[in-house]
């Protein structure tokens, strides 16, 4: 078992998880540094796959490299780059590294990135590629031939608990644990009493689901702009930008907003842990952790 499915199953422990920076060149000295930091602090790291339809290191390289340095890796699969061949082909290929914890998402269309004519896949979409994964760990491809042995997998999906229509993330939710997933990582959000209102209803319908809601660190308001105008499915409330746009100490004031939801988010029914994620300010994920009580490792 992953040591992140041993946490699932305890039911006792905060579970952090974070996301690796994307890596675009530098080799291994790269993912060395970026390891060193991220180790001490988080029980296992997303490996994102071209996130924002951006191109990257593909996310499974990037996980056999973040384990060979200590990490555990989550490998995010995205629907929109692969057909259900290449998805199966990624999964069963990390399996002989020993990858085990699973990510599958539909993915941010290729109009968000930097190559809009990009050509769109989408031959499945997040909740079908978690039952495929559900079928691979069960012993067979999705064709029916057999795969022995099968791939130990711990199957994870992604939220937004931000956007509407609100009743749909629920029942969306459903059919993403149906087919398999585990554990949910919910996209970054601004709206407490959405958050709220997600948490509760999808605590009742599956209260054994792990949800890790997701704490973004920036240094200011730019950032938070630019995440409100160019990121996919990210609402900011005008107030919440203005609070930070208008504090004498910008970096101090959105440390305490994200202090202040992690602390909010924890205490919300069926969460079991946050992802964090920094925009590469190493110091501000260290004051976190430790302001929300984790010890270093």
């Amino acid at each position: 078992m992953s040591r992140l499915s041993e946490l699932v199953s305890d039911g006792l422990s905060t579970i952090f998880t974070a996301e690796f920076p994307s890596i675009d060149g530098g080799g291994m000295a790269v993912v060395a540094k970026h390891s060193a930091r991220l180790l001490p602090w988080f029980d296992a790291v997303n490996a994102t796959d071209n996130p924002a339809a951006h191109a990257h290191a593909s996310s499974l390289a990037v996980s056999i490299a973040m384990k060979s340095h200590g990490l555990e890796p989550i490998m995010q699969v995205v629907c929109r780059d692969k057909n259900r061949l290449a998805i199966q082909a990624d999964i069963v290929g990390a399996s002989l590294h020993g990858i085990e914890n699973i990510c599958l998402l539909t993915g941010d269309d290729v109009t968000a990135g930097d190559e809009p004519e990009t050509k769109r896949v989408f031959d499945i979409d997040g909740p079908q590629a978690i039952h495929v994964a559900s079928a691979l760990a069960s012993g067979k491809y999705l064709s029916g031939r057999k795969l022995d042995p099968a791939p130990k997998l711990f199957i994870g999906a992604v939220e937004n608990p931000a956007a509407p229509p609100f009743d749909y993330r629920i029942s969306r939710v459903s059919k993403k644990v149906e087919a398999g997933a585990t554990f949910l990582q919910l996209q970054i959000g601004y709206h407490p009493e959405r958050l709220e209102q997600f948490c509760t209803g999808v605590n009742r319908a599956h209260p054994s689901l792990a949800l890790l809601p997701t704490i973004v660190l920036v240094k200011g308001a730019r950032p938070m702009n630019f995440m409100n105008e160019k990121v996919p499915g990210i609402d900011i409330p005008a107030e919440t930008i203005r609070r930070i746009e208008s504090s004498s100490d910008q970096p101090e004031a959105a440390y305490l907003l994200a202090l202040e939801q992690a602390k909010h988010a924890l205490e919300q029914p069926g969460v079991r842990g946050l992802h964090i994620t920094d925009f590469r300010h190493d110091e501000s994920i260290d004051r976190l952790m430790s302001d929300l009580g984790r010890v270093r490792r």
